[in-house]
């Protein structure tokens, strides 16, 4: 149905103001939301978010200063069966030294009922507590009597006493949002630093009003030998300017996964407070965050990091024999790389900062990413290299794209040569000099050197990571097509591989490998170079399959790459937003050789071809000779970048187009 374009806007006109006219309120319920049966800008949404509101107060306490106290509300709509996971919330929350707590309460699930509201309760079954790490709790709720068209609020208020960030407010998720409102009520002794992500913006109002804290104290005195005491009550109250900060964002749009899209928070639409410095009364100003230099020189003084660097009294003796004999850097390098990921196992634990130290994480042969790559560092130096710890943050954990302390969640180790950095990390058994684990490709990480100085490093590969797979097959009359396969992959192609074989058997990941490659029958498997992380990965072995090839009409249809040919374009957007990114250059490499079946001759061949992008970003060929008995083929695919920008999503499109639509032209044989 096409609509008139002079109503359009007098329809989203409209739209807009119902969207206003509800009422924000929890137990405000209307009978027209609990009848709507799909998102009347998305009809697709299995759920969308009627209104979400955040508030942000600060407390302040005599005995333990200020606390923060985050208080956040919503309605959500259920549209489809698939949108019922909106009914299950949570809400991480630390413990220890930062502790906080978490408070579930105005929890309802909304139906419609003979025309009438029927109210569903949160019952104490419902709720529930999960240890995620020794760093943060989860609080859980599932939702009661959840059905399509059912809505659902809920209410939770998070008190803290970490003041150096607010929590992050996304403004945007994975179905639609009608309306976001985030408020903050910020006293002026502290400076926060704003930092908006995403593509859509909200509009922002600040109010600055007064305000003031009013906090009694009590005093004993006299007493005797009976006990008699005086205990007097006195009131103090300060005043103080209080700015009122107001983020509304209305009509978002769904986030949708789309491929190559490192994480897909990173162009979501939300806001993140970080402390930048405190002007208390009297009191000079202190900064923590308010350039690079500030952030890492805060982090470097931690006791948890700086300190760390320069215990090397528990490991000298035995780094004295590891390096018995090594002369150049590159010997050194990897020697301490090995043995470090030899005697120290990752714990599964993020972190820049220690959480036992580096003696502990060495004596007991665990540790987090802290401890282990700390430990690296101060191994490197003692070995007279330059080497200093790089922060960064992973792709599961966002860009680190402003200045702030928690922007980060990783640390590796670095050593500066002429020709740049070589960058290790020691948590991952898999990993060599400038072969980080994927995770730890995010774009950019932080240097730090003793001094206090630092500087960006780009952590995403420039060397080509290749697979190269050589095919010799034969076709019989039958179809039957059996043949001999060989695959070798280097650098993160072999690292990736390495990791995802290391937790099955041969067994069970043969029967994956069959599965994924048209049902083939696989025979003579053989793995070499496993364990030698300096060479390729190879892999070769028989394979024979009755579903590779087609007979119609007495004539034999097949695809040249057989299991390897790409059906689908992984680019289905017709616009985006977002970068491409791979992790890594790439390319892939095919050689192949076609026996023809006795009797037989090529009637149909696909023709040569060469996609090339502009500015080098990658081509794609597919080269073809034939004889009387044979065909032979040279195809590859090459990206050579590890990250491309979003400009140039339409030709990178359009490339994939023509590479699938190529693989999937058919040799035809038909007999002599």
């Amino acid at each position: 149905m096409k609509i008139n374009k002079l109503l359009f806007p007098l329809f989203l006109s409209l739209f807009v103001m119902q969207i206003k006219a509800q009422d924000f309120k929890l137990g405000k319920v209307s009978i027209a939301e609990l009848q709507e049966k799909a998102h009347p800008k998305d009809p697709s949404a299995n759920a969308a978010v009627l209104f979400k509101k955040g508030e942000v107060r600060f407390e302040y306490s005599p005995e333990t200063g200020f606390s923060v106290i985050t208080t956040v509300e919503a309605r959500i709509k259920i549209y489809t069966k698939e949108g019922y996971n909106w009914a299950n919330q949570e809400v991480d929350y630390r413990v220890g030294s930062s502790k906080e707590n978490v408070d579930f309460s105005n929890v309802v699930t909304y139906n419609l009922v003979d025309g009438k509201i029927e109210k569903t309760k949160l019952k104490k079954e419902g709720e529930f507590l999960e240890k995620v790490n020794r760093y943060w709790d989860r609080k859980k709720i599932t939702m009661p009597n959840v059905k399509e068209g059912s809505v659902i609020e809920y209410q939770y208020t998070v008190r803290s006493s970490n003041i150096g960030s607010l929590r992050d407010w996304n403004f945007q998720t994975s179905i639609p949002v009608n309306y976001s409102e985030y408020k903050t009520y910020i006293p002026e002794y502290f400076i926060y630093q704003t930092n908006q992500k995403g593509y859509v913006f909200p509009k922002v109002t600040v109010e600055k009003n007064p305000n003031k804290i009013t906090f009694t104290s009590k005093d004993r005195s006299g007493g005797d030998r009976i006990g008699n005491t005086k205990t007097t009550f006195s009131t103090e109250t300060i005043d103080f300017i209080e700015a009122k900060t107001t983020h509304v964002g209305e009509n978002l749009p769904a986030m949708k996964e789309e491929a190559y899209v490192n994480n897909i928070d990173n162009y979501t639409s939300s806001i993140s407070y970080e402390l930048s410095m405190t002007k208390y009364p009297n009191e000079p100003l202190k900064p923590y965050s308010s350039d690079w230099n500030a952030v890492v020189k805060t982090i470097y003084d931690y006791e948890d990091f700086g300190p760390e660097l320069n215990k090397t009294g528990y490991f000298e003796d035995d780094l004295k024999t590891v390096l018995s004999g090594l002369t150049t850097a590159d010997e050194k390098i990897k020697a301490i790389l090995n043995y470090v990921k030899t005697n120290v196992k990752w714990n599964n634990y993020y972190g820049y900062s220690c959480n036992d130290g580096v003696k502990k994480a060495y004596k007991d042969k665990t540790g987090n990413t802290a401890e282990i790559n700390l430990m690296l560092t101060a191994m490197l130096r003692y070995a007279n290299l330059p080497a200093n710890p790089v922060l960064l943050s992973t792709r599961s954990n966002g860009i680190a794209a402003f200045p702030n302390r928690t922007a980060f969640n990783y640390v590796i180790a670095a050593v500066e040569t002429p020709t740049g950095f070589i960058l290790l990390d020691a948590s991952d058994k898999f990993s060599t000099p400038n072969v980080l684990p994927f995770r730890a490709l995010n774009w950019v990480g932080r240097l730090v050197r003793k001094d206090g100085t630092s500087d960006q490093v780009n952590l995403m590969p420039k060397k080509v990571s290749t697979s190269s797979i050589m095919m010799n097959y034969s076709v019989d009359a039958n179809g039957l097509v059996t043949g001999k396969l060989r695959k070798q992959q280097t650098e993160y192609n072999a690292m990736i591989f390495r990791d995802d074989v290391a937790s099955i058997n041969e067994d069970a990941y043969l029967e994956k490998l069959e599965n994924r490659s048209n049902n083939i029958d696989i025979k003579e498997y053989s793995r070499n170079n496993e364990a030698n992380l300096e060479l390729p990965i190879m892999e070769t072995y028989s394979f024979s399959g009755t579903n590779l090839s087609e007979i119609i009409g007495g004539k034999i249809y097949l695809k040249p790459l057989l299991f390897f040919t790409d059906v689908k374009n992984p680019f289905v957007q017709e616009n985006r937003e977002f970068p491409i990114d791979y992790g890594f250059p790439f390319l892939e490499k095919y050689t192949i050789n076609i026996s023809i079946p006795e009797g037989y001759k090529v009637e149909q061949l696909p023709a040569p071809a060469v996609i090339t992008m502009d500015d080098n970003l990658g081509s794609f060929k597919f080269m073809t000779t034939s004889s009387e008995s044979s065909i032979q083929l040279a195809i590859s695919h090459e990206i050579n970048a590890a990250i491309v920008p979003s400009d140039y999503y339409s030709v990178i499109k359009s490339y994939y187009q023509g590479m699938i639509d190529k693989q999937n032209e058919k040799i035809i044989l038909t007999k002599i």
